[in-house]
């Protein structure tokens, strides 16, 4: 999810800064195995003045990674990082962290050909807010070479036909599981990017309580939508963009209002018929997630007076079970609970799993 947001920033740095003459270097996550803080598709950016953005760890790597990346920006020779996060405080790099994981990053100059050719394509691509898949060369010749593969368009090329078809096989095939991976392509290191649209969150209710709700879904990677009958509470104060807002009454309708599978919408009005109204609209539509806020008994009133039975997708009360208290805590409650449906993982202790963080 932040990863679609995080590219289309620092690409826009990049391009800012190419275009201010100031050389950079971008790292990104290509494979991880065990524990790691970051998935594939990570990026962290290094200008030669020292500033960043973006991240490959949780700030266990970025120092050692910010060190080669100047270099880098400075060469432009682009080179593939191992880092060992093990316990064994004897590691070739010696950092010794104990995250009891492996991390590979791919570092490459922040100009010429990403600036001019892949960078310009991923903003296209991410202004389309359609899937599509990098396939970037990482090791040997061609090394920084990369295709872009969105709308069924292939644009780009490695310098090797062959390799641009395995590649664009590679990707297609990707672009339906969703996942970004480092392969052995015809010979040669290839790391897929597979970036998709955010998850939308509309919520119905412009409260108080919505405010922090917004603000944390957004900060998780969501596209936020708030949506109430009141114009004095839809202000940019209380909900600062990017977040759309939209003057609806719930007898309006959804129109204007589109839902798909990737969609969670959220009704906490705090009013019993606007609750209901907003419910028998959305209960229609192909929502991955439907939260209702308020206890048991008020979502059984309600679904009574609808005449329909409880649909699995319609969490209500909506959110874990975190004590929260107050509106802040509800918030956290609510995004983690969204999280755990848009991953399709049931939501449990990490200290219970067994394997890698990320381990499906």
């Amino acid at each position: 999810m932040k990863h679609w947001h995080e590219t289309a920033e620092i690409l826009g740095r990049v391009k800012d800064l190419a275009g201010g003459g100031v050389r950079a270097a971008m790292a990104t996550v290509v494979r991880i195995s065990g524990s790691a803080y970051r998935r594939p598709g990570a990026k962290f950016l290094v200008a030669e003045d020292g500033s960043t953005a973006g991240g490959v760890s949780g700030g266990c790597l970025e120092a050692d990674v910010r060190a080669v990346a100047l270099e880098i920006a400075r060469d432009g020779a682009p080179r593939l990082l191992h880092y060992d996060t093990g316990s064994d405080e004897e590691t070739l790099w010696g950092l010794g962290l104990g995250c009891e994981g492996a991390v590979d990053v791919f570092v490459q100059p922040a100009s010429g050909e990403l600036v001019s050719g892949a960078a310009a394509r991923i903003l296209e691509s991410i202004a389309a807010a359609a899937p599509f898949a990098v396939c970037t060369v990482v090791e040997g010749d061609g090394a920084g070479r990369s295709l872009v593969l969105a709308g069924g368009k292939l644009s780009g090329a490695t310098g090797s036909p062959e390799l641009d078809r395995a590649a664009a096989e590679r990707a297609a095939r990707l672009l339906e599981t969703g996942d970004s991976q480092l392969d052995q392509v015809d010979g040669r290191q290839v790391f897929t990017d597979v970036l998709r649209p955010p998850p939308a969150l509309v919520i119905f209710g412009a409260g108080d309580d919505a405010r922090p709700l917004a603000a944390l879904a957004a900060q998780a990677g969501f596209e936020v939508t708030v949506v109430d009958h009141r114009r004095a509470f839809l202000t940019a104060e209380r909900f600062p963009p990017p977040a759309r807002l939209v003057l609806r009454r719930a007898e309006d309708g959804l129109d204007g209002l589109t839902f798909g599978r990737r969609h969670f919408a959220v009704v906490q009005t705090h009013a019993l018929q606007h609750d209901r109204d907003w419910l028998r609209a959305l209960l229609a539509q192909p929502l991955a997630y439907l939260g209702l806020l308020g206890p048991r008994a008020r979502k059984d009133q309600i679904l009574r007076q609808l005449g329909t039975p409880e649909p699995e997708r319609l969490f209500a009360p909506v959110g874990l079970d975190l004590a929260a208290d107050g509106p802040e805590q509800v918030a956290v409650s609510i995004v983690a609970e969204m999280l755990a449906v848009n991953a399709g993982r049931e939501p449990s202790h990490l200290r219970s799993k067994r394997g890698g963080i990320h381990d499906g």
